[in-house]
C-alpha cells in the first residue's frame, strides 16, 4: 500500500495553484494520471520520486519516503522512472545502460529477452529507433525491481504502431513482475489498455477517482453520427454486445450484433454509424 497526502504550491498558466491531493494505491496496481497540462501531473510523479520538494506524507508499505521532519534521498527510494526523452546514456550499449543501474547480467538478460532487445544487447543506443530505445528505458527502470514505476507519457513521441507494441511490452512486464505504476498519459485508448484505475487532476485537485470506464466514459451510444473507431472491449450483455471503442479522445458504448462481435478484434479500426433512439 501506498499512502500519498501531500500539498505544494505552483505557479502554472493560469497563475498560483495548490497541487492538493490524498489518496492510496494498492500494491500492483496501475494508476493513470491524466488532466490538462498544468494540472500537477508530472509535479506529483517528481515528487514521489524526490526530485522535488513538498509538504506532507508518503509512506509506503511500513517505510516513510516523506513526512514533515524527514526526506528519503531519491536514490533510496527504489523508484523507477520511464520519461518521454528516453533518457539513456549515449555512451552506452544497450546492455551497459541497465548494468549501470544495477549489475546483474541475469535479470538484464531476462528484460532485455522479454522484450526482444536481446540480440541488440551490444549495439550502441544512438542507432536503435525510437522504440527501441524507449524499450531501453523501460528495462533499465526495472533494473532496481522498484517499489513504484513512475512513467511520464513515455509512449507520446511514438507513431501509432509503435505506441501499440510498446503498450503490450509494459503489459508484459506488469503480468510479470506486478511493479505498481502511476502512468501519465492524454491518451485514452493507452489509459483504457494498460490502467486499472484513473485519476483525473484539474488545477492541482483530484476531481475524478474510479475505473477507466468510470471516469472516462462521456458518452453513451445514442447519438446519431458516423464515426471512425478503435475497438478496446466487446462484453456480452444478456442478448446484446456491447463494445467499448475510442474515438476523438473519448470512450464510447455502441451495439454490434452478433457476427460483429465474432469476427471484431481488440485494437481493429471501422467506421461506424449509431443512430439517435426515438421513444
Amino acid at each position: 500500500m501506498i499512502e500519498i497526502d501531500i500539498c505544494k504550491k505552483l505557479l502554472g498558466a493560469k497563475g498560483e495553484m495548490h497541487l492538493d491531493v490524498d489518496f492510496n494505491i494498492k500494491e500492483k496496481d496501475v494508476v493513470a494520471l491524466t488532466g490538462e497540462s498544468g494540472a500537477g501531473k508530472t509535479t506529483l510523479l517528481r515528487i514521489l520520486a524526490g526530485l522535488e520538494k513538498a509538504n506532507g506524507i508518503i509512506k509506503v508499505d511500513d517505510e516513510i519516503w516523506l513526512d514533515n521532519k524527514f526526506s528519503l534521498p531519491p536514490q533510496k527510494r527504489r523508484i523507477g522512472f520511464v520519461f518521454q526523452e528516453y533518457a539513456l546514456f549515449t555512451n552506452m550499449s544497450v546492455e551497459e545502460n541497465l548494468l549501470f543501474v544495477n549489475n546483474d547480467k541475469e535479470f538484464s538478460k531476462k528484460l532485455l529477452k522479454m522484450t526482444n532487445l536481446y540480440e541488440l544487447k551490444n549495439i550502441s543506443v544512438t542507432k536503435l529507433s525510437g522504440g527501441q530505445k524507449q524499450r531501453v528505458s523501460l528495462c533499465r527502470a526495472m533494473m532496481n525491481r522498484p517499489k513504484l514505476l513512475l512513467m511520464d507519457e513515455p509512449l507520446s513521441a511514438l507513431d501509432p504502431n509503435m505506441r501499440t507494441n510498446l503498450q503490450q511490452e509494459i503489459l508484459t512486464l506488469h503480468k510479470e513482475f506486478g511493479t505498481t505504476t502511476i502512468l501519465v498519459s492524454h491518451d485514452i485508448s493507452e489509459i483504457y489498455k494498460l490502467s486499472n484505475r484513473v485519476i483525473k487532476l484539474h488545477f492541482g485537485k483530484i476531481v475524478a477517482d474510479g475505473t477507466p470506464k468510470d471516469v472516462l466514459l462521456q458518452m453513451s451510444g445514442n447519438e446519431k453520427f458516423s464515426f471512425s473507431v478503435e475497438f478496446l472491449e466487446i462484453n456480452r450483455v444478456d442478448m446484446t454486445y456491447i463494445a467499448v471503442v475510442v474515438v476523438g479522445g473519448q470512450l464510447v458504448e455502441v451495439v454490434v450484433n452478433e457476427r460483429e462481435a465474432k469476427e471484431l478484434k481488440v485494437g481493429d479500426m471501422m467506421s461506424i454509424k449509431v443512430k439517435k433512439n426515438h421513444y
